[in-house]
C-alpha cells in the first residue's frame, strides 16, 4: 500500500504525486473527449482529404488515451474513469476551431505534465504526445486557413498566391508558405500555357523549368515546419494571352508582384531557413522580370 493505493508500480518508483495523478487523469479526460470529438468531425467532414486526415488524429489520440490508461493504472493499481468534459461543437467549422484550439492548449499542458514529473518514462511519453498535439493543431489551422483562402479565392482570385499575400493584413509562417507555393505553382502554369498556345519560346521555356526548382525549394520547409501542401489549383486562374507581346506583359506583371510578395515576407522576423529561401527566390525572380522586360521590348 502506497497513500490508500494498493498497487505501485517499480517502473515508477519515487514518481507518485497526487497532483500528478489529477493532470493524468484530465488528460485521460481529454483524449477520451478528442477520440469522441474527432469521429464526430470526420463524419460532418467536407472532403475526404479532411476525413481521413482527422481520422489519423483520431487514431493518435486513442494511442495517447491508451498510453495515459496505462501509467495511470501503474500508478494507482486503478482502471481510470473517462469523462467527456466538454461538449464538441455541432457544426463543422465551429468543431475544427474548437480543435484547434484545444491542441494548442493541450500541446502546453501535456509539457508541464512532461516537466513536472521525474519519471523518464512519464516524461518521453508526454512530451511525445505534446509533439503529435502540435502537428494536430497545425493540420486544424491548415483546414480553417484553406477553407477560408479557399472561399475568398471563388470570389475574387486576388486573395490567391502572390495578390492574396499582397493584399493579407496580417501572415503566419503557414499563410507565407502556402501563398508563395500558389505563386510558383500559378507562374509554371501561366509560362506552360504560353508554350502550348505560341510554341516553344526559348525565354519561357526556360523560366518555367526555373518556377520548378522553386516548387522544390519551397517544399521541404513545408515539411519541416508541418505545413500541409495545398492542391494545386493554379490552372483555374490562367488567361490564355492574345499575343506573345500580351504574354510578356503578363510575365512582368507576375514577377513584379512575385518580388513584392518575398520582400514583404522578408520584413517578418521568420527563421533564418525560410529567410534563405525566400531571398533566394526574390532574387532568382528579379532575373526572370528582367529577362521579360526584354522580350517585352523586343515584341514592340
Amino acid at each position: 500500500m502506497y497513500n490508500n493505493y494498493p498497487y505501485y508500480h517499480t517502473n515508477f518508483r519515487n514518481t507518485f504525486d497526487v497532483s500528478l495523478i489529477n493532470d493524468i487523469q484530465k488528460a485521460i479526460n481529454g483524449e477520451y473527449g478528442a477520440i469522441e470529438c474527432y469521429g464526430k468531425l470526420a463524419r460532418m467532414a467536407k472532403t475526404q482529404v479532411e476525413k481521413d486526415q482527422i481520422l489519423e488524429i483520431r487514431q493518435d489520440e486513442i494511442r495517447h488515451f491508451e498510453e495515459f490508461s496505462r501509467i495511470y493504472r501503474e500508478l494507482t493499481g486503478r482502471q481510470p474513469v473517462a469523462e467527456n468534459i466538454e461538449k464538441c461543437p455541432d457544426q463543422y467549422k465551429e468543431g475544427v476551431e474548437f480543435a484547434f484550439r484545444d491542441e494548442q492548449e493541450t500541446v502546453d499542458f501535456y509539457l508541464d505534465i512532461a516537466d513536472k514529473s521525474q519519471n523518464p518514462v512519464i516524461k518521453e511519453t508526454f512530451r511525445r504526445a505534446a509533439a503529435d498535439e502540435q502537428n494536430h493543431a497545425v493540420w486544424f489551422l491548415y483546414f480553417l486557413l484553406n477553407k477560408q483562402m479557399m472561399t475568398n479565392t471563388s470570389r475574387q482570385p486576388n486573395n490567391y498566391g502572390s495578390k492574396g499575400a499582397l493584399n493579407a493584413t496580417s501572415l503566419t509562417i503557414p499563410q507565407m508558405l502556402i501563398y508563395a507555393l500558389q505563386d510558383e505553382h500559378l507562374a509554371q502554369s501561366r509560362y506552360k500555357n504560353v508554350l502550348e498556345t505560341f510554341g516553344d519560346i526559348r525565354t519561357f521555356a526556360q523560366i518555367k523549368e526555373a518556377e520548378l526548382r522553386h516548387i522544390y525549394a519551397l517544399l521541404p520547409l513545408f515539411e519541416k515546419y508541418q505545413v500541409p501542401i495545398p492542391e494545386d489549383i493554379s490552372q483555374s486562374f490562367v488567361k490564355t494571352p492574345g499575343s506573345v507581346k500580351s504574354a510578356y506583359a503578363a510575365s512582368v506583371e507576375g514577377e513584379v508582384d512575385n518580388i513584392a510578395m518575398y520582400e514583404k515576407f522578408l520584413t517578418f522576423e521568420i527563421p533564418n531557413d525560410i529567410r534563405m529561401v525566400f531571398t533566394q527566390l526574390r532574387n532568382a525572380s528579379r532575373n526572370h522580370l528582367a529577362a521579360f522586360e526584354r522580350g517585352l521590348e523586343r515584341s514592340y
